[in-house]
This record gives structure tokens, sequence and C-alpha cells, in this order.
């Protein structure tokens, strides 16, 4: 990411801005708790009111699970640009937003007729996509490369999780679908919405 630009800029003293998307496709069994997790991690960004540190803390959690379940990662994307402007920065976070947002999609299986002698269950996604976006102050190599390899992708979640102790974020987002439990995500689903997944 860096050109004659970034170093001008440096030179300058201009603070350098980072937008960048992760994506992680999981898949297997075991996907469906950490839906739950997401979920009660959504429920305490809501009460924190855009509170970065507590939105950290969350953003933190996430990474922590999804590294205690990397068995179970099929596939990544990411992307990103610098900015020295921090308007600029800030547009690029809402325009992400917007597409991670569109993106969200998972078919919720509707009410259908259950025999007398059929089990109710609700049936568990095997598919999980998440989503996140972060803007933060400074480099991070480990965020700005391509993160479709799994020992890449591990360094990314960490030095997330590291971005947080050293206060350098500014902008925390993350989107995942299905969005509850019941809800499913199809592999023709993740063809459609997610094009830019690379297997791991």
């Amino acid at each position: 990411m860096s050109n004659w630009r970034d170093r001008f800029s440096k030179m300058t003293g201009r603070t350098r801005f980072v937008v960048c998307r992760i994506f992680i496709h999981l898949a297997g069994d075991e996907v469906a708790p950490l839906i739950g997790l997401l979920n009660q991690v959504g429920r305490e960004a809501i009460d924190a009111e855009g509170e970065i540190d507590l939105l950290g803390e969350g953003l933190e959690q996430i990474c922590l699970g999804l590294l205690r379940n990397d068995v179970y990662w099929r596939s990544a994307a990411n992307e990103g640009n610098v900015f020295w402007d921090e308007g600029e920065a800030g547009d690029e976070v809402n325009f992400l937003f917007t597409d991670s947002a569109q993106r969200y999609k998972s078919e919720s299986y509707t009410s259908q007729e259950v025999g007398e002698t059929e089990p109710l269950s609700i049936p568990i996604t095997h598919n999980l996509i998440v989503m996140i976006t972060v803007a933060f102050e400074g480099e991070v190599p480990q965020l700005e490369t391509d993160l479709a390899d799994i020992n890449a992708l591990k360094a990314g979640l960490k030095a997330l999780i590291n971005l947080h102790y050293q206060r350098t974020l500014r902008a925390i987002q993350v989107h995942w679908s299905p969005a509850k439990l019941g809800d499913e995500l199809t592999d023709d689903q993740i063809l459609e919405y997610y094009p830019e997944l690379i297997p791991l």
C-alpha cells in the first residue's frame, strides 16, 4: 500500500489512516455457537453507544473466538486503502458498512407443517461468514497484506487485538451471516454474495 505519496505525506507529518475489511468463511457442524457469540457482542456494541474502547473489547472477543475455531476456516479475503484525510477514511468506512450490510443475506427457514411424529427442531447452519471492517491510524503490515493464507489470517486477527490495546482504532464494524440461529447460509448464497473469497 506504500507509494511515493505515502512517503511524502509521512515526511510532512500527516496522519496515516488505514481502512480495511476482512472476510472469513467458516464451515462445519460446530460453527453455530459462534453466532451466539456474535449476537452477544452485537448487543453489547449497541449498549456501548459508539464507545470505541468497549467496541474494541467486543472485537477482541470475536477475534479470539475466530482464532479458537481456526479448524473450521474454509476461505477468506481482505481489502483496504490508505488515506491521509480523516474525512475520506470516514467515507470509506461508510461505503464498506453499506456494502457489508447489503451482503448480509441469510435465508430464514419459514414455518412449515410438522407432522405429529416429527420432532420440532431448529436447523443448524454449516456456514458462517464474518466481515470485520476497521479504520486505524498508522501502519500494520500484518493487515496490509493478502490474508487469504491461514498463517497470515491468524497474524491479522492478532494484529486487530493489538490495535485495540494500542488505542489506535478509529472505527469498528462487524457483520455476519447468517444473522441468528435457525437461519442458514447456503453454499450457493456464499458464491453469489461473497465472490471474492479464496479457499485457504
